[in-house]
């Protein structure tokens, strides 16, 4: 899954991959609302509160806000940084690195979560998990070809509607493409939902530190392929 890249990925690849992924950031999004108060891969609702604080004379949002957006992009730049470092030195699967770097940075917030604050507002754990989400969009985004976005749900969201007024428009012939990609884009915005559903009863269960186990999820799905790379190396 986290080996080839764009043209050479098979659906069922972006698929299990996307699901996979969109589930962890379902999670990674509901536990940070509860923990902190903020979304951690919902960027339009944060430049939203930006908005409004700024006219509301709301200080504390603005700034919480634009912490957030600016952790995203530095999350994404770092992710793309690195990807093309790697790429100029040869180095094998480095989508699963930077995915197992995520998944470890994951464990380790939510192991020290219990010493970080919580509450509204945000801090080290909110601007981390908008940093990470950031690196695993722009990781998913590059290596599928842009085909898969895993935080973003409102360009899926688009793009199932795009998809399904094809579909209607010719449904006597579809084309199997337009009914493929809308089964990838449901199975994703489903993946989603379903992994905050988890996140918020890991919430419940476990607090912030249901981190570690989402974090372990992704440990595990780039595992393989790491060492795949190293022995290539």
């Amino acid at each position: 899954m986290l080996v080839h890249e764009g043209p050479s990925r098979s659906i069922t690849t972006d698929l299990r991959l996307g699901c996979t992924l969109a589930a962890v950031a379902g999670g990674v999004n509901v536990t940070g609302f509860l923990a902190v108060g903020a979304y951690a891969a919902n960027m339009t609702g944060n430049l939203s509160a930006m908005a409004t604080g700024l006219v509301q004379g709301g200080r504390m949002a603005v700034l919480c806000s634009l912490g957030l957006v600016a952790a995203f992009v530095a999350g994404a730049v770092v992710a793309t940084l690195r990807l093309r470092a790697g790429c100029r030195r040869g180095m094998a699967c480095m989508h699963a690195r930077i995915i197992m770097l995520e998944g470890l940075a994951l464990v380790a917030l939510g192991l020290v979560a219990a010493c970080l604050p919580t509450g509204p507002g945000t801090g080290v754990l909110g601007y981390g998990l908008g940093f990470l989400m950031g690196m695993q969009n722009a990781t998913v985004t590059h290596i599928s070809g842009a085909r898969v976005r895993t935080t973003h749900m409102t360009g899926m969201l688009t793009d199932l509607g795009l998809e399904l007024a094809q579909w209607m428009g010719n449904r006597a012939s579809a084309s199997p493409d337009v009914t493929t990609r809308l089964r990838l884009h449901g199975a994703i915005i489903a993946a989603f939902v379903l992994g905050g559903a988890a996140g918020a009863l890991g919430y419940g269960w476990w607090g912030a530190r249901a981190l570690i186990g989402l974090g372990v999820v992704l440990v595990m799905l780039a595992l393989p392929a790491v060492l795949r790379g190293r022995q290539r190396g």
